[in-house]
């Protein structure tokens, strides 16, 4: 006998108390029947109305957008962006939230994410549970910090560009991200008719003035002719293969972070906030604290940072092996460090590049995985390579916890967490965790 189709929730509203931040950007609430809502748009400790956006009758949860605030939390601001709110653009996710409390929300879900994942309490972890705000980015409440050197635009039917609405693929019009960078704002993505485009990705390199925009038509549509505001490269996204092709311009911008110069390709990754990149590798460095003749690996090393920065550290009697899966990427990395002769750039899938190099022993070891982390097989390989330390940069804390419990498993401790806002306005948060053999002779 067929069951009987579960009633959907959608539309749905429930007067609820807001409980605690949860990972992802939102908060957790329950209605008087017990069933748990994952609430957008709310803060801690807030009465609201939540309208159901997404679940249905027996589900183990249902999402919510608070459409009502019948009692405000005091770190409540209005949203300065007038495109963020229930139902709009999803870009931003604490838009109505001080800053201040936007970086303790972050600390708190790290916490939890350590406790429930790694069983670790911030002291043990070597974190005084702070998230630190990028430099520049103090900005009051009710303002926002344009930081964002990488926007990805949608472009709806009609050829306005926007950005998409949250867990959707509907396309909020915009004028203008407060959140995007100076460089980026100056190229007038939103002013211009895009029709026929499917996305537009428009970067705004840091240290240098290349500007580059990447076009994805729709399948059959032809590039239109693209005249901004000042030099910028354009690129194409093929149909056929998915990959970006040079259209006018250079096929790359360059991107400056450790008083070095690096090429990065077109879609290529680089962080998007213009003080990323030194900050992240100013805390790598200050907790790897490299020495001269140390050998070390950087995995997912993009288009070498890391390897740049170790390198550098050292010397000639020190050698850095970078593994790569992009080939992209990889090209770019070995660009970027031809100076240097004793660093090596491998390209494949870490799991699969680092067992058939031989490598039995390092100093030490940097690892920058993708946000689903690098997983238990990997890091008890690396965990039996002895490294006197080892620095894992995460952009998510569930992943990031994950690991460290793995890598408690494998005989390391945390020696220090540190975590950074470089996400401003949205619930992402960048941490680096430095790890130590737990036992001295390990």
């Amino acid at each position: 006998m067929q069951a009987e189709p579960k009633k959907s929730l959608v539309g749905e509203e429930y007067e609820v108390e807001v409980g605690p931040v949860a990972h992802g950007g939102h908060c957790i609430a329950r209605t008087a029947e017990g069933q748990v809502l994952f609430v957008r748009h709310a803060l801690p400790g807030e009465r609201v109305v939540a309208r159901v956006t997404d679940g249905e009758e027996g589900a183990r949860f249902l999402r919510a957008d608070a459409v009502s605030i019948l009692s405000a939390s005091k770190d409540r601001v209005e949203a300065p962006c007038p495109y963020a709110g229930p139902g709009r653009c999803g870009g931003c996710d604490w838009q109505h939230a001080k800053p201040g409390a936007q970086r303790r929300f972050k600390g708190e879900v790290i916490a939890e994410q350590l406790r429930r994942l790694a069983g670790l309490t911030p002291e043990e972890a070597g974190w005084d549970g702070t998230v630190m705000p990028a430099e520049g980015d103090k900005v009051p409440a009710g303002e926002v910090p344009a930081w964002r050197t990488r926007v990805q635009y949608a472009v709806d039917e009609s050829g306005h560009a926007g950005l998409r609405r949250h867990r959707s693929h509907e396309v909020e019009p915009i004028d203008h991200c407060m959140i995007a960078a100076p460089g980026v704002s100056e190229l007038g993505i939103e002013k211009r008719d895009w029709t026929g485009m499917a996305s537009i990705d428009a970067i705004a390199a840091t240290g240098s003035q290349d500007r580059q925009v990447i076009l994805e038509p729709r399948p059959g549509a032809r590039l239109p002719i693209v005249e901004l505001d000042r030099p910028v490269s354009v690129m194409r996204v093929e149909e056929k293969d998915g990959g970006v092709h040079r259209v006018h311009g250079r096929p790359f911008v360059r991107e400056r972070a450790d008083d070095r110069t690096y090429r990065v390709g077109s879609g290529g990754f680089w962080q998007v906030h213009p003080k990323a990149a030194d900050t992240l590798v100013k805390a790598v460095m200050q907790g790897l604290l490299p020495r001269k003749g140390d050998m070390a690996l950087d995995l997912y090393c993009g288009v070498g940072l890391f390897a740049g920065a170790l390198a550098d550290r050292v010397g000639d009697k020190g050698a850095v092996l970078g593994i790569e899966s992009g080939k992209r990427a990889v090209e770019d990395a070995r660009h970027n460090l031809a100076e240097f002769e004793r660093v090596r750039i491998e390209q494949g899938k870490v799991e699969a590049v680092l067992p058939r190099t031989g490598i039995t022993e390092v100093d030490l070891i940097v690892l920058d995985p993708p946000r689903a982390g690098a997983g238990r097989k990997t890091v008890q390989h690396l965990a039996s390579l002895a490294a006197r330390r080892i620095a894992y940069v995460a952009c998510d804390p569930a992943a990031l916890a994950r690991d460290l419990g793995y890598f408690r498993e494998s005989g390391y401790r945390v020696r220090t967490l540190r975590a950074f806002d470089l996400f401003p306005m949205t619930s992402h948060v960048e941490c680096v965790a430095i790890l130590e053999p737990a036992q001295k002779g390990f």
